[in-house]
């Protein structure tokens, strides 16, 4: 790679040194200094010259200058204003990019995939700040947003909770609710080393490819994530009393018990031990009930 790559930890510096920039902990900054796992994310994202990329966090553009040589076009959305002026600089040769200073949570997604790519599904690819990154995974998911694949750097415990299943300690609200809209599968892990600064947990690419059809259907969605967070919220109660114990689920314990019965499951089952099929079959039990 030429010297002007930012994944080289020595330019790195050089951009952070010339602008006097902070890292800012409340943004969770930790920028990638290591070239090989920058073009491999990339790589894993498959992005093409056909794709409209959503970058989300960029940083100082480490990933966004090899995302702009591979895609058709790239959006890169930072809330560090900052980092704007610096991004200007490392991204000014590349006419394929534009630069958002903006909360990823604050965007209108859709409206801008229908102005650039005119209502095709777009990837996302992202070094995402650890604190706010099943806020953000979920909010893509639930605002139905056209995507393809959301390939993204998070807390290795984290991606495995995604990738996991019933049984598990990891398993829980957010397993479901990925597995639900994607097919996940870790595609990396990298040591904190491979970061400025160096993070204090270790972290995981995460490829999450979206259904073309979700892999259960169920009547109603939102009451099934109700389900499933009342289920998780306690863990360590049964499923009848975590369901029973939730302010979001109105509804009388014998409804509950029946309703469990119906599943063909007994009173001491907990919510880690059910599947997704499982979760959305008792959602439409319930859903029955209710209507």
């Amino acid at each position: 790679m030429s010297k002007k790559y930012l994944s080289n930890p020595t330019n790195t510096l050089a951009v952070i040194s010339k602008y006097g920039f902070v890292f800012q902990k409340k943004y969770g900054q930790n920028f990638l200094i290591d070239e090989n796992i920058v073009a491999k994310i990339v790589r894993e994202a498959g992005v093409t010259k056909d794709d409209f990329v959503l970058e989300i966090g960029p940083g100082i553009g480490t990933m966004t200058q090899l995302l702009c040589e591979n895609a058709k076009e790239v959006a890169a959305v930072e809330i560090d204003k900052k980092l704007i002026p610096i991004l200007e600089e490392t991204l000014s040769e590349y006419e394929n990019v534009t630069i958002i200073n903006e909360d990823i949570l604050k965007v209108d997604i859709a409206a801008l995939a229908g102005e650039k790519n005119e209502g095709r599904p777009i990837k996302v690819v992202a070094n995402l700040p650890y604190y706010i990154t099943t806020p953000i995974i979920m909010g893509l998911f639930e605002s139905h947003v056209p995507i393809e694949s959301i390939t993204v750097m998070v807390q290795k415990e984290v991606a495995d909770r995604m990738q996991t299943g019933p049984g598990s300690k990891d398993y829980g609200a957010l397993s479901l609710a990925v597995q639900y809209y994607a097919k996940p599968e870790i595609v990396m892990n990298v040591p904190p080393e491979c970061f400025m600064p160096r993070p204090g947990v270790g972290s995981a690419v995460i490829r999450l490819v979206k259904h073309a059809v979700n892999p259960v259907a169920v009547k109603d969605e939102a009451l099934m994530f109700k389900l499933i967070r009342a289920s998780f919220n306690q863990r360590r109660k049964t499923l009848a009393n975590g369901l029973n114990n939730s302010p979001e689920i109105n509804l009388p314990k014998d409804v509950i018990t029946r309703a469990i019965e119906e599943l063909g499951k007994g009173a001491s089952v907990r919510g880690e031990a059910l599947t997704l099929d499982e979760f959305a079959r008792l959602s439409d039990i319930i859903y029955s009930k209710l209507n």
